[in-house]
């Protein structure tokens, strides 16, 4: 690692202060945080110091990512050869996920780094690691055969508009891989929903029926998988939403290391959970008489309210808002899935409306303290006299 320290600070000579290429200094600072530990920490005086930053931050949502992930790649392969009825083995159904997979997710950082790195030197402002959760993100919550040409021009229209036109990192009200996907929905409809998106190759095979359940239910059709398959994620959906088991793997590790709220997650299935039940006991379509158990396995509801709602940029910052703003996401996902069925899957929005709305949340909760707290001062400031 010395070795590598060395090289790369003569690779920096050019790009310090006053050097020949000043301007670009950020490009290739973002190179050295990439590797190493930031050197502008502080090591003594009254500050608050710990091991974690930005860049360790946004490593623990990646590891967290991987579980789906990697099911997510499997899955695809799976439904693929499945609904195929051809003999096949996990290494087969894997290799065509990953191939499949892979040049999505290298689309996606090339296309989003290189805008980011653009805007860094333009601005004269570093690199920030908030891309490289977004980077993973848009495509495991895209479908599987979305031309890669529509994957770059919706992530350059998240990067630029979603996030650099608020200023950057940190700034940003929507969450830039939602606002990707709800591009894409919104640009390219007929390659984002019916039942030919969601598995491999579909379009191409008149034998294949690769509907979501969300999407059954809405057309009146019959469900054809157990809960538990439900829950293992072997259905066709978006690549990496479909597994309940592995998002909840990553949901463990986000909320062990303080990254993810848990608050946000559990009041999100409240939520869902309270408006599902409701639904059940009205019963008046297929899609309100879908148990409410149901409706936590299945489309990108986990996934949503795990990895998405979670974003500590764009979620509320109060606990109280927490709670407030995970149980409406809950509650709008449900109430779009059941009365617009051209919307069967509705976490994405509900979560996209519920980032317009956080401010203000936590608005109206930080004003109620600042009176609460004033009220007890005033009636404790004659005892004080």
């Amino acid at each position: 690692m010395k070795f590598l320290r060395r090289k790369l600070d003569d690779l920096r000579y050019p790009f310090r202060k006053g050097g020949k290429w000043e301007k670009f200094a950020p490009a290739i600072n973002a190179f050295d945080t990439f590797l190493f530990v930031p050197n502008h920490t502080t090591h003594k005086g009254s500050h608050i110091r710990d091991s974690v930053d930005l860049k360790r931050t946004m490593s623990t949502v990646i590891i967290a990512l991987l579980p789906a992930l990697i099911y997510g790649i499997y899955n695809s392969g799976y439904q693929y050869y499945s609904q195929l009825d051809t003999p096949f083995t996990f290494l087969d159904a894997f290799i065509h996920g990953s191939w499949k997979i892979l040049p999505m997710v290298f689309v996606s950082y090339f296309v989003g780094l290189t805008i980011e790195f653009i805007f860094a030197v333009y601005r004269g402002h570093e690199v920030n690691e908030g891309y490289l959760v977004t980077g993973l993100l848009i495509p495991m919550i895209m479908p599987i055969d979305i031309p890669l040409w529509m994957v770059a021009i919706s992530v350059a229209f998240s990067v630029v508009i979603a996030k650099e036109a608020f200023g950057g990192t940190g700034m940003n009200i929507l969450n830039p891989a939602l606002t990707a996907r709800a591009f894409a929905f919104f640009a390219y409809p007929t390659y984002m929903s019916g039942n030919k998106v969601w598995v491999s190759e579909a379009s191409n095979v008149d034998a294949i029926s690769g509907e979501t359940i969300l999407g059954s239910l809405a057309a009146g059709e019959e469900i054809k998988y157990s809960v538990a398959e439900m829950f293992y994620g072997s259905i066709p959906g978006s690549i990496a939403e479909t597994s309940v088991l592995y998002i909840l793997v990553g949901a463990v590790i986000l909320i062990f290391t303080g990254v993810g709220s848990w608050r946000i997650m559990l009041s999100g299935i409240l939520g869902a959970s309270l408006v599902g039940y409701l639904f059940n006991l009205w019963g008046a379509n297929p899609l309100m008489s879908f148990s409410w158990i149901n409706h936590l396995l299945v489309g990108g509801f986990a996934f949503g309210i795990v990895f998405m709602a979670t974003d500590p940029v764009t979620a509320t910052q109060t606990n109280k808002g927490k709670w407030i703003y995970g149980f409406l996401i809950g509650v709008f996902c449900i109430l779009i899935r059941v009365f617009n069925p051209a919307y069967p899957e509705g976490v994405f929005l509900a979560i996209l409306l519920m980032n317009v709305f956080a401010p203000t949340i936590d608005h109206y909760i930080i004003e109620s303290n600042i009176k609460r707290r004033r009220k007890r001062w005033n009636q404790n400031l004659p005892k004080i006299i």
